[in-house]
């Protein structure tokens, strides 16, 4: 009996409950669908992201992997028909989109008397599991990570070895041409074996300190291995201890779940404000406006942190945690622009792009997310920046403009005006922002609309 293993962010073949579900059935046919929803809206370092992933998940399969474009509502019922598998198997997807397109297969399949499993999901713990003692979704952060941590999860899944169904009728596409000049780090499975183990062994024992400091190796850079599922959090999960670093570093991985868990719950929430009465908030929109964004894109605000974040995300796609905060308030809070053209900014141009920490991630700076009262944090561009480079390193390596400005006298290159070559001046003046945006806060008052329920 064959089945087909319906791949979309597991690409992995450790730790995988839904390819040892259909191993379990007899032998296997791995199925990728490049679905145009999808794949038009990425930016071109979350394609070759994906691209090179396939490839080299390709690889550690030996070359079996069918590649497919289209509709997978059409797709998937057609290839499982071709080679008769009554089952597919597939990783749940509780995205707002993701689930809705898994019913409308799922049905396509019913139809034809095959069936649609669902066997995990890309958390340790699924969206919807831990819920209050009335059984009503978390708003807040701390008492969910309380709850989640209680509820546990599952060791890591048994290693399965694949029989590969050889179907010579069944030709793959080949995979997409992409970008070549997109600076990625090593992807795949083994690549994300290989960073946990070198984060562990040299960066995991202080991560409580090293985390917040963009000019040191004091991360994982996992997240894109996790986004597209080349390891599980519960094989990182089943090697922390309780050390206060460790704690942490399990404490970031309660937050990725934590949206997750809000997104499933509230999946408007992907493109409006979880808040409601932000909505009434007042927002800059025109010329001048679309001006400012453009200059917040391509790393030329006059702010030295805010540019130096920017730009490593134009070439790496990928920015440093705290630096997207920072960016993120500058935009919401010293531009006033609506959070969603942000969050639609990094969709685009993140390798490790997640809908549900993308979106929520906004919304926490925005102010209009699941903090309780987070629109008066306002981050200062100058002193974050004094504070988490304090040598200036991290500006330097891309703001090369300020290469000649020596230790923290990057962060403020209006005080050196001739050693600060072709650098733009400050776009906004953030103290006065930072009142405006105050102000704009108390204008909507608590009348608009109410507030979610506090926990």
């Amino acid at each position: 009996m064959s089945s087909i293993w319906w791949i979309r962010r597991d690409l992995r073949l450790q730790d995988n409950p839904a390819l040892g579900q259909a191993c379990a059935e007899g032998s296997v046919l791995p199925v990728f669908v490049f679905d145009p929803v999808i794949w038009g809206a990425a930016g071109p370092v979350r394609r070759a992201y994906l691209v090179n992933s396939l490839r080299s998940l390709n690889e550690a399969m030996g070359g079996h992997l069918i590649v497919r474009s289209g509709n997978p509502v059409d797709v998937i019922p057609d290839v499982a028909a071709h080679v008769s598998a009554q089952t597919v198997h597939i990783g749940a997807d509780f995205g707002p989109y993701g689930s809705a397109r898994d019913l409308r297969v799922e049905t396509a399949l019913t139809n034809q008397a095959r069936s649609l499993i669902r066997t995990g999901s890309p958390y340790a713990v699924a969206p919807g599991r831990v819920t209050k003692s009335d059984g009503t979704p978390y708003r807040v952060y701390t008492p969910f990570f309380r709850a989640w941590s209680e509820h546990g999860w599952r060791s890591p899944a048994a290693d399965v070895t694949p029989d590969w169904l050889a179907a010579p009728s069944l030709i793959s596409e080949p995979l997409p041409e992409v970008s070549e000049a997109v600076h990625l780090p090593e992807v795949g499975e083994a690549a994300a074996h290989w960073r946990w183990h070198e984060f562990a062994q040299t960066a995991l024992a202080s991560y409580d300190e090293g985390r917040n400091r963009p000019d040191l190796a004091g991360t994982s850079m996992l997240s894109a291995h996790l986004r597209w599922g080349e390891i599980h959090p519960r094989t990182l999960l089943a090697d922390l201890n309780d050390s206060p670093a460790h704690v942490v570093f399990r404490k970031e991985i309660a937050w990725r779940e934590f949206y997750a868990d809000v997104l499933h719950h509230a999946p408007a929430t992907a493109r409006t404000w979880l808040n409601p009465k932000f909505e009434h908030m007042e927002y800059e929109s025109g010329p001048q406006a679309d001006e400012q964004f453009d200059a917040w894109t391509q790393g030329r605000t006059g702010y030295p942190f805010v540019d130096a974040g920017m730009r490593q995300l134009l070439n790496e796609g990928w920015m440093h945690n705290r630096v997207r905060m920072v960016t993120a308030s500058f935009l919401v809070k010293d531009l006033h622009l609506p959070w969603q053209r942000g969050a639609a900014w990094f969709m685009k141009m993140l390798r490790d792009g997640d809908i549900a920490s993308n979106q929520h991630g906004w919304q926490w700076v925005a102010g209009s997310g699941t903090d309780a009262s987070p629109y008066f944090r306002i981050f200062n561009p100058v002193t974050q920046g004094l504070r988490f480079d304090p040598d200036g390193d991290y500006v330097r390596r891309y703001v090369p403009e300020l290469g000649a400005l020596p230790g923290k006298s990057a962060h403020e290159p209006w005080d050196h005006p001739g050693l600060a070559v072709d650098y733009p001046g400050r776009i906004v003046d953030h103290a006065q922002e930072r009142d405006e945006s105050l102000r704009r806060y108390s204008a909507i008052g608590e009348d608009k609309a109410p507030l979610p329920k506090s926990d």
